[in-house]
């Protein structure tokens, strides 16, 4: 009898739509998830929902007004072409899902949906190429909890991480060839921020992740430490790319406060402006799919900075989105991990 193997696609989510209320609801179910602000209980109830909540409702539901299209959320509608175009690459092998770590579509209805089907095999696919506790280890705690509570559990698959899957920095070097390199004073890679402390957590040998060479090389200690998966990612592209070290630096955006991790993205931007930079390049390879933080957040906040400090033209290599390559090397990943 052949194998029924169904795969979940996840992302983080985003809210039903632009509106503050839905703005809220969404920054609620995120940033109260205890691996997204790892502090005690109380006090991260009493920051997130007397404090930051409050406070950024208003202010994000003007950002995700910018970002929103008649059809949708981008980082939705990218999620759903993704799932069709793998779906059509797979058919006749593999089912595939897609759900939102936080909002619709929920993973609860999702898994219920996955367990009525009767999978042999069901595998677990976060669309964060780089692990994060807060990301991909939220996703993987999720998806257990829900699972645990079937009465028959298949064989499950959990996939951690992908940033050196050569497909993956193919489809960012193919995303890239439509712009002249050359033509640029600089070239940024910006990747989501985390706190240090995250990062400092992923060492059980007590030194901390400044301790452990993360810009410049992986290890068997630090393989799974966001910081240096993100810089090994930013060199394997630099590679495939011929950049020299002098014309790339990396950073991390979308910071709540200065205990995050180093360099900013936005000072980056500024100390360009401030050399005499008048063009520069953006890559998000932390991003699978354009989303407020790409779209929003570098193609038009940092812009706005540059040309504060003197510069004129900010650009943005697309992320992976639905790019032919992409495509197929998710369906590569996981014909490889499919039972037979």
């Amino acid at each position: 009898m052949k194998k029924k193997i169904g795969v979940l696609l996840l992302n983080l989510g985003t809210p039903d739509d632009p509106s503050v209320k839905s703005v809220r609801k969404y920054l609620r179910q995120f940033l109260n998830d205890p691996r997204v602000i790892d502090i005690p209980a109380l006090a991260r109830f009493l920051l997130v929902n007397g404090i930051i909540v409050p406070f950024r409702a208003f202010s994000s539901s003007k950002e995700y007004k910018k970002l929103w299209t008649e059809k949708g959320s981008p980082l939705l509608l990218y999620g759903q072409e993704l799932k069709d175009a793998l779906q059509k690459e797979l058919e006749g092998e593999v089912t595939v899902e897609l759900a939102m770590r936080y909002q619709s579509p929920s993973m609860e209805s999702v898994l219920e949906k996955m367990r009525l089907a009767n999978y042999d095999q069901i595998m677990i696919l976060p669309l964060y190429p780089q692990y994060a506790s807060s990301s991909t280890g939220s996703t993987h705690e999720r998806a257990m909890k829900i699972i645990s509570k079937w009465y028959i559990i298949p064989e499950v698959n959990f996939i951690s991480q992908y940033y050196d899957e050569p497909g993956v920095t193919d489809t960012i070097v193919e995303q890239a060839k439509s712009f002249d390199l050359d033509s640029y004073d600089h070239i940024i890679f910006s990747y989501h921020g985390l706190p240090v402390r995250q990062v400092d957590k992923v060492y059980d040998d007590g030194l901390a992740c400044d301790e452990h060479d993360c810009e410049t090389s992986i290890t068997e200690l630090n393989k799974f430490c966001y910081k240096a998966t993100c810089f090994a990612t930013t060199r394997i592209i630099a590679d495939k790319l011929g950049l020299k070290e002098k014309d790339y630096t990396v950073g991390f955006q979308s910071r709540l406060d200065k205990k995050w991790l180093e360099p900013f993205s936005d000072k980056l931007v500024e100390e360009q402006g401030e050399k005499g930079a008048k063009k520069l390049l953006f890559f998000s390879p932390a991003f699978t799919a354009d989303c407020l933080e790409t779209t929003v957040e570098i193609g038009e906040g940092y812009l706005e900075l540059f040309e504060e400090k003197g510069g004129e033209v900010l650009d943005m290599v697309p992320s992976l989105n639905v790019h032919p390559t992409w495509v197929n090397t998710l369906k590569q990943m996981i014909l490889k991990r499919s039972i037979r």
